[in-house]
């Protein structure tokens, strides 16, 4: 398998819900006006705690400084697991559970922290710039390594992302577990063609900045049977979106597209609140950061069989 190191440099950050209406022209600019802007990297996702948005540092630029906003302070790189030789914009799935086997926990045991993206196209792993020897160091044996300059995939070797730099020395954290919840909503994975999103540019607005549903202020353990989830990427080009079967239905039909089997996930979150960057947690496929920042966790599997960890 290639391990591609994508040519962006990424901020994570997090908007509170009271504080939306602030950034809601920035966002929406990300979202409709991409010419516009010249960020390449955009994700945005919606929990019942608040916006999670990821994105490159030119749409970072878009977002003014407030007390709604918190950045964590690393730059992030995403990374991409191909196979077949495929190109990391036309790569075969690999699936989370051979990357959580073969990057996640390799880069654990080297106290590595990172950071999950799915989208309808791919995975990525996010890890952090300063991290980047220690990963390429602990991958390079598995994985042909790659760094995307230009357009074009240069080969990477362990010498040359080192620099004489040594592998983490920082204890391992304690593992805290957490309970699982897992909400009767099922969902959706689907993309579109950007060119089609002004068609459907109302919908989104509302669902995104105007829904309520489930009723705002409503805890976890308030409101089991359905939890605010939905996802909106738009990188390199491609739509990704996340959203529950009752947000799908209002959306048309025709602009969406998903599988050709049309299979359901459901959500298995870990914890009833935001686990932050500073919480170790037990479960395949998490992670842990240093730095405190309101956001949340959670998997998704198929509903054909539900999995559970």
């Amino acid at each position: 398998m290639d391990l591609h190191i994508l040519d962006h440099k990424l901020r994570v950050t997090s908007i509170s819900k009271t504080g939306l209406q602030q950034y809601t022209h920035p966002l929406i600019k990300l979202i409709f006006l991409r010419n516009r802007t010249r960020c390449k990297f955009f994700s945005l996702t919606e929990t019942p705690e608040n916006y999670t948005v990821v994105l490159d540092e030119e749409g970072f630029k878009e977002l003014q400084p407030s007390e709604h906003l918190q950045v964590e302070g690393s730059t992030w790189l995403p990374l991409n697991v191909v196979s077949n030789g495929n190109t990391s914009s036309s790569s075969q799935a690999v699936g989370v559970t051979k990357i959580a086997k073969s990057v996640i926990a390799p880069l654990a045991e080297q106290h590595v922290s990172v950071f999950m993206l799915s989208t309808y196209q791919t995975d990525f792993i996010l890890v952090r710039e300063k991290d980047l020897s220690v990963v390429v160091e602990t991958l390079v044996e598995e994985f042909n390594i790659f760094r995307e300059e230009g357009g074009e995939s240069v080969p990477v070797h362990s010498q040359d992302a080192c620099n004489g730099l040594q592998r983490n020395g920082r204890e391992v954290p304690h593992a805290t577990v957490h309970p699982v919840l897992i909400p009767e909503n099922q969902f959706c994975v689907m993309s579109l063609d950007p060119d089609t999103l002004p068609a459907i540019a109302t919908t989104l607005i509302d669902v995104l900045f105007y829904s309520n549903s489930p009723k705002e202020g409503a805890s976890v353990d308030q409101d089991m049977k359905c939890i605010k989830f939905f996802s909106f990427s738009l990188i390199d080009g491609y739509v990704s979106l996340v959203m529950d079967t009752e947000a799908q239905r209002q959306f048309p039909a025709d602009l969406l597209f998903t599988s050709s089997s049309g299979e359901l996930w459901r959500m298995a979150r870990i914890g009833g609140q935001p686990l932050g960057f500073g919480v170790p947690c037990s479960s395949p496929g998490s992670r842990t950061f240093p730095d405190p920042i309101p956001l949340s966790l959670t998997h998704f599997a198929s509903c054909r069989p539900l999995l559970s960890y």
